[in-house]
């Protein structure tokens, strides 16, 4: 019994690799959720104190039963079947198919990260990076929303800091779940992206079972009231100005609806705008067919030289930041209001029909949206050397301009924000912004357009350019 057994050193660290899977798997693993869970359900319930914030069941349901959730949707089940058939395959095949899809879209929401994390990191990048403003906001409306109803802010979409500003900005009211591109797919950003509550989407793909399964995603968290951020744009603008809006994610909420038995939607029109849009050459850009595509290598050096630059000028205390960041929420509209005024339900009627309604009311979105776009400074400026690009103008000439300018855009009862300070040194400080990018020409005390430059004017005064 005294006598010594030998194995080979492979036997022997195979044993060791299942003793430390078993100590992890029954022991470090365990009491680690536990420990995890614990924190998250202190944050649930600190929030739900302190800011009255309701997380949705549905947000709080483990991510795989989601997913089963939407695989087995009698919808999605039907169209399995239907493509089975049609292609002459397995089903299970298709149903694998299916999965993968349920796994790209369906998001794992942590309040822990969320609130702890995510908060605290876009509030300390949108101060870093901008003054952060807002504008139109009406607490009122905010209060006096049926906590039953689904809320969906509806945005323009000029940067993708949209995501960060508005999820900061609208924090300590509810929690956000976005609509994210294919860009963010990559470890470990996907991985954050899935916890702050975000879904994927495949923007341009044409599968008709994809498309089925991201509008039963989109049915099912609506229906359970998950508050969600829409860009009806469909993506960034280009040239500043406002794009058609999209009609696919309004389509997929309002399809289903029933207005006399659902929970309401309510859908908060957002206006953003910025002094500075960190992309706008890169925007700017796309428009050119002849542009040469820049490699993803290229992309790297250039964000990690900008990123670099920015902390040393932050260890230097130069760093000065991009002006003003300013959004504005409009009044509410509520699908079931607008049902009832029009006499329309969007759930008994076949796409040919449903779908001019569906433009009907985006459009009306998107004409609120525009009432609440900031006016800035920048822009501002902006716009009178787009207006005069031949013109030599000292700092009097171009604030006489701008005056003008505001005078009848003011008169449309635009939303201008021109700081707490005077409306001279506001101007000349946008002003003195312009020409530090070389985006004017300064030749002794005269300011003129700087030819080359002028499609990056006419993308910041283009922002405005829907009040003229």
């Amino acid at each position: 019994m005294t006598g010594q057994i030998t194995i080979s050193i492979w036997i022997f660290l195979l044993l060791v690799a299942i003793t430390i899977w078993a100590i992890l798997d029954r022991v470090l693993i365990p009491s680690t959720r536990w420990f995890l869970r614990r924190r998250v359900n202190r944050v649930i319930d600190e929030i739900s104190k302190r800011l009255e914030i309701d997380i949705k069941p549905f947000q709080l349901t483990k991510r795989r039963v989601l997913i089963d959730r939407l695989i087995y949707d009698p919808r999605v089940i039907e169209a399995i079947q239907v493509k089975a058939q049609e292609d002459d395959i397995p089903r299970e095949v298709v149903q694998a198919k299916v999965m993968k899809y349920a796994k790209e879209i369906v998001p794992s929401f942590n309040a822990y990260l969320y609130f702890r994390i995510g908060y605290w990191l876009a509030k300390k990048i949108a101060h870093l990076l901008y003054h952060v403003h807002i504008g139109l906001i009406e607490n009122e409306q905010f209060a006096n929303i049926d906590p039953d109803s689904t809320v969906v802010f509806v945005m323009n979409h000029r940067s993708n800091m949209d995501y960060v500003l508005v999820a900061f900005l609208a924090a300590e009211k509810t929690t956000l779940s976005y609509a994210v591109g294919e860009w963010a797919k990559v470890w470990p950003l996907q991985t954050l992206i899935r916890s702050m509550g975000a879904f994927f989407v495949r923007r341009k793909s044409g599968n008709p079972l994809y498309r089925l399964v991201l509008e039963r995603y989109i049915h099912m968290a609506t229906k359970e009231g998950v508050c969600q951020a829409v860009f009806l744009e469909g993506g960034l603008t280009r040239d500043g100005l406002l794009r058609p809006p999209k009609l696919g994610f309004i389509d997929y909420m309002l399809r289903s609806f029933k207005p006399e038995t659902d929970r309401d939607i309510i859908f908060i029109p957002v206006g953003i705008n910025y002094d500075r849009t960190l992309e706008d050459r890169s925007l700017l850009r796309m428009l050119n067919p002849d542009a040469q595509k820049r490699s993803k290598w290229f992309i790297m050096k250039t964000t990690g030289r900008f990123v670099w630059r920015s902390i040393v000028f932050i260890l230097l205390s130069r760093w000065q930041r991009f002006g003003y960041a300013s959004v504005n929420f409009g009044q509410r509209i509520s699908a079931r209001e607008y049902c009832r005024l029009n006499d329309i339900d969007f759930s008994r009627m076949k796409r040919k029909d449903r779908f001019p309604e569906v433009e009907k009311i985006s459009g009306h979105i998107m004409a609120s949206i525009k009432n609440v776009i900031p006016v800035l400074p920048v822009a501002l400026v902006a716009a009178v050397f787009v207006q005069f690009p031949d013109d030599f103008l000292s700092a009097f000439d171009v604030e006489a301009r701008a005056n003008h300018i505001l005078d009848g855009i003011q008169a449309k009862n635009a939303p201008v924000f021109l700081s707490t300070t005077s409306r001279v040194q506001t101007i000349v400080t946008a002003l003195n912004m312009l020409r530090i990018r070389r985006l004017i020409i300064e030749t002794d005390g005269l300011y003129k357009t700087d030819p080359e430059m002028l499609d990056i004017l006419s993308y910041y005064a283009n922002s405005i350019r829907h009040y003229f």
